[in-house]
């Protein structure tokens, strides 16, 4: 191997190590090399199953150690969910919620990967609540065929100040389990995605760690409850006391699509 093939394949060997994207993949005659094409199949099926999947109500209670409040979104089974995005942003009727007041609800949403809620949704919602100490925080909450705005929803039925949705993100061919946190103060419906803060791509490995995430979401929510206001007036002004950066993560104040 010559000087410059030498160089080359370091420099690519450096960028496949510092990506999860697919580059320098390769090619034998005029198509992808074997290993690359499967890896590719496999990621795309493990992406339409997490779309797919149902959520696990008992394994998800389990694994957080206590009983959560259960509810469902107006959209009647899955294949309405991924049709009607509209349903999956209001509670279906009939749902029993006690009025607290409290000051934040804490709400596991299925969203577009349920998957990626039982991986890593209790680990954030716990860590959450124990960093949120002194707040009135509610009872978890699952939701079933649910779309961030279904949040607002709930929280106003709850009486609660604060909306933390935790939410199977969509997935794509290099993470089908990534979970978005979405932060809205005095949430009610109509809410639009400017009036949110999201701190995504909350996963393990690869993402931001959940117990990273979960110290950036209770710094928004406590800056939230100070300024009484999230979305583009709460900005990523994190001191350097406080600022936690990790690599892939990435806070936003937009909702995609979930």
């Amino acid at each position: 191997m010559s000087n410059n093939n030498r160089r080359e394949a370091e420099l690519l060997h450096g960028w496949r190590q510092a990506t999860p994207a697919r580059i320098a993949l390769g090619r034998y005659g005029s198509g992808m090399p074997t290993r690359a094409h499967l890896d590719f199949q496999l990621a795309h099926a493990q992406a339409r199953d997490a779309v797919h999947s149902e959520l696990d109500l008992s394994q998800l209670t389990e694994l957080l150690s206590e009983p959560a409040l259960t509810v469902r979104s107006a959209a009647a089974d899955r294949s309405v969910y991924l049709k009607r995005p509209d349903l999956g942003r209001i509670l279906a009727d009939n749902q029993d919620l006690q009025y607290g007041p409290y000051d934040a609800a804490i709400i596991l949403a299925d969203g577009l990967s349920a998957s990626a809620i039982l991986a890593h949704g209790a680990t954030i919602a716990k860590e959450v609540r124990r960093l949120l100490e002194g707040w009135n925080v509610a009872p978890f909450v699952i939701a079933e065929q649910a779309r961030v705005a279904l949040g607002d929803d709930i929280a106003v039925r709850l009486g609660a100040k604060l909306a933390i949705v935790l939410i199977g993100e969509r997935p794509g061919l290099s993470a089908a389990d990534s979970v978005g946190a979405y932060l809205t103060w005095s949430p009610r419906r109509g809410r639009v995605d400017s009036q949110r803060n999201c701190v995504s791509n909350i996963r393990s490995p690869n993402g931001l760690p959940p117990q990273i995430g979960a110290a950036n979401i209770a710094w928004l929510a406590r800056n939230a409850k100070e300024r009484q206001m999230t979305g583009v007036g709460l900005k990523d002004d994190f001191s350097d006391q406080y600022r936690i950066k990790s690599e892939g993560a990435r806070i936003k104040h937009s909702e995609p699509d979930a």
